[in-house]
């Protein structure tokens, strides 16, 4: 799970230990369009689904990625290449 510092205030009050959870930073020159195909890429190809984003003023964007944990794969999980 994610240090607590790496996320929002009040992204982690619905953190369940039943899902793996990756926060992502997008920086400013990533289109929105582009940030929306990335992200689908993921969903569709490692199950990772969309739980949260917040743009801030500098046009970066926080992502918090989530997807339900398996037991038949106990090695580290495929993180999403953003």
């Amino acid at each position: 799970m994610p240090r607590r510092s790496q996320l929002p205030a009040g992204w982690d009050t619905e953190m369940s230990d039943d899902y793996e959870w990756v926060p992502l930073r997008l920086p400013p020159e990533v289109t929105r369009l582009s940030a929306s195909i990335r992200l689908s890429i993921e969903a569709e190809y490692r199950g990772w689904e969309l739980t949260r984003v917040r743009l801030y003023t500098d046009g970066s964007r926080r992502v918090l990625l989530r997807r339900k944990k398996t037991r038949v794969d106990s090695r580290r999980p495929d993180q999403p290449e953003l």
